[in-house]
């Protein structure tokens, strides 16, 4: 028996274990030559003027020359199976690498060596890739690290990082992962999504998609919030085109996602401690210091401190057509959390200031929402229209008519519509040369009333 029908037999478990279990002996190869191939590479691999095809050539040459040499019976299957995994493990992300080459993953999810998911079309799946060990996750997970010039250890088993495809890395390590180290990587699209993929999806529709490139051009401050894998940064970064070409915008973020493709972007990214717990620079740093930058617009990736104060002095002092993110489940919602941020600045600032700010600064509040056929969604596109009282008024424009029902694939058939509300900020864009005309704002007729400011 073949050493490739032993590791599938060995992968599948018994019958009805449902484990999945690594063949030792094809891993004890896989590992010997993964070290020959480091020793007889070596400065190559981090040789940054060899080209990527270059060095995936050397690499092929140096793994069938090490397989030649082995007098192990490899049947075709097992040497294609050995060469894809040390090929994956020198040049790629090991046994992850396939599924974050996948278009169509969008999450990759490794929950120890053994555990790895993924997320496609919104559902998440379990994969067969497996680890060997926990020191094979660890090496991916440092390799993954290192690129960005950050670190994770014991001392610090918490890190965020980027690949250089702007793909979004979380991991944990030992001793606040148990049973780990825990890896989840949300990947992003080769090709930013533009406002068209977004009313192909279904996120938004023309209409609303218009409504939104005017507030941007027009310069109103907008807040994208939704919850944890909404697409809040997806949708951020859409709006960020919007921008003209001819403005100056600074981008502050954890770690670089955006890509604008504007000539005048400056990117920030916030800085962890070094060893000594000293040289942390945060994202209210990086905000405090982008108004010294003369920024026609500042973008922030979150807001989810005290660098909210900051955005909104930001936004109330000239910095209009500023755009950030935030944690929320409703527009009411986020003005709570924006609340709640301002006072984590370390200020005893009184309720009706903050809300004064507020009220003053944010023009309009753009809702996402994941629903339950895995879909994601504009629900709410929500004018800030004052004060009443100690009060913040709001109104929706567009919302979501979940009234429709779904279909008999459990999808939503509802979709984004104007309430009919002109909003108050519509005379302003008028006075810019930006012009509305009435049919963006047409009423729908709604299967479940759910319109009125509230």
């Amino acid at each position: 028996m073949s050493l490739y029908k032993r590791l599938h037999e060995v992968q599948q478990g018994p019958a009805g274990a449902g484990g999945k279990r690594r063949d030792p002996v094809l891993d004890e190869l896989r590992q010997k030559i993964h070290h020959h191939l480091i020793d007889e590479l070596g400065p190559i691999l981090y040789d940054k003027r060899l080209s990527e095809d270059d060095l995936r050539r050397r690499v092929h040459e140096q793994l069938h020359a090490a397989l030649a040499q082995e007098r192990a019976p490899l049947s075709a299957a097992d040497k294609a199976q050995l060469i894809q995994d040390v090929s994956d493990d020198i040049l790629g992300y090991g046994p992850i690498d396939r599924l974050l080459k996948d278009d169509e993953v969008t999450e990759v999810m490794v929950n120890g060596p053994g555990s790895v998911f993924v997320e496609r079309f919104g559902k998440i799946e379990e994969t067969e890739a497996t680890f060997v060990d926990e020191q094979h996750l660890r090496r991916i997970i440092d390799k993954i690290v290192g690129q960005v010039g950050r670190r994770i250890d014991e001392a610090t088993p918490l890190c965020d990082a980027r690949l250089p495809d702007g793909s979004r890395v979380n991991a944990v390590i030992h001793p606040l992962a148990i049973g780990g180290p825990f890896l989840t990587i949300r990947k992003f699209s080769r090709d930013p999504y533009q406002i068209d993929d977004l009313i192909r999806f279904g996120t938004l529709n023309p209409a609303s998609a218009r409504f939104l490139q005017a507030l941007v051009v027009g310069r109103l401050n907008i807040i994208v919030s939704g919850g944890t894998g909404t697409g809040k940064t997806t949708t951020l970064n859409v709006l960020s085109s919007f921008i003209p070409n001819d403005e100056r915008i600074v981008t502050v973020e954890d770690a670089k996602e955006l890509q604008l493709h504007q000539e005048h972007v400056l990117s920030m990214e916030t800085r962890p401690p070094n060893i000594e717990g000293k040289g942390q620079i945060t994202i209210r740093d990086l905000v405090r210091n982008s108004l010294r930058m003369r920024p026609d617009r500042i973008v922030v990736g979150e807001c989810r401190g005290g660098e909210a104060l900051d955005m909104l002095q930001a936004m109330n002092t000239g910095h209009d057509g500023s755009l950030t993110t935030v944690h929320a489940n409703s527009p009411r919602d986020t003005l709570a959390r924006l609340e709640t941020l301002v006072l984590m600045a370390g200020f005893d600032l009184p309720v009706r200031a903050i809300r004064e700010q507020m009220a003053s600064a944010i023009d309009c509040i753009v809702q996402l929402t994941r629903l339950r056929d895995g879909t994601r969604r504009i629900t709410h596109i929500t004018e800030v229209q004052g004060m009443e009282g100690d009060v913040i008024t709001l109104q929706d424009v567009f919302l979501f008519d979940y009234g429709m029902g779904i279909d008999e694939h459990g999808r939503f058939l509802g979709h984004l519509k104007a309430t009919g509300v002109r909003p108050k900020f519509a005379e302003k864009l008028a006075d810019l040369g930006i012009r509305l005309g009435a049919e963006v704002f047409q009423p729908e007729q709604f299967s479940r009333r759910a319109v009125g400011a509230r």
